[in-house]
């Protein structure tokens, strides 16, 4: 039951639970309050959002990984931009399970940051050339080579609880926006072990 709820939550943040949903809105910021199933944030832009929680919500944890956790095989979900030399070069990385490898498999636009793209897919390669780069191989065979810097971020999920959700605590919510403006989410992200969601 535990893989499963962990299986919804990365398939959200993958953006392919809900892929092509316009209305999708992913609000990224720090716990204001939460009073029943109503989450105030303060979003990263300055200003705040109310997000409902369904009922039957799900909620996760990150923590830290290291780079020398990578490793062929594996299965990895990673936020990249292009750089001016050629190639991409990520901007943070989540290492999943190895029981939901295969979860949001693709390549796909991301918010991150301007021009940042999300790929979901399988290591079929990891050099050490200034850092490490890894090749993700997804969707019949296609490669993405990617960079990750030392700076990157690298997180693994974890467990949490809705009592992580105290004033301060960084989150990452999935959201979609309703006829009537309103955010409702059933799954979000908080960062309860030291480490705040990168994605």
């Amino acid at each position: 039951m535990r893989l499963k709820l962990f299986a919804i939550v990365l398939g959200t943040i993958s953006s392919l639970a809900g892929a092509a949903q316009a209305d999708t809105v992913r609000v990224r910021g720090t716990v204001v309050d939460l009073a029943g199933t109503a989450l105030t944030v303060k979003v990263r832009e300055g200003k705040t959002d109310t997000v409902t929680l369904s009922p039957g919500w799900i909620i996760s944890g990150v923590a830290k990984a290291s780079a020398a956790d990578i490793k062929q095989g594996d299965f990895l979900g990673i936020a990249s931009v292009s750089k001016a030399d050629g190639g991409s070069g990520a901007l943070e990385v989540v290492i999943f399970p190895a029981a939901l490898k295969g979860t949001g498999e693709g390549d796909r636009d991301w918010d991150l940051q301007p021009n940042s793209r999300m790929t979901n897919g399988t290591v079929a390669d990891v050099t050490e050339v200034n850092g490490r780069t890894v090749t993700l191989t997804y969707s019949n065979g296609q490669k993405k080579q990617i960079a990750i810097p030392q700076s990157t971020p690298i997180v693994k999920f974890a467990t949490a609880k809705p009592a992580d959700l105290k004033p301060g605590a960084a989150v990452f919510v999935s959201a979609e926006r309703g006829s009537d403006g309103k955010l409702v989410s059933r799954r979000l992200v908080v960062g309860n072990h030291g480490v705040a969601p990168p994605m």
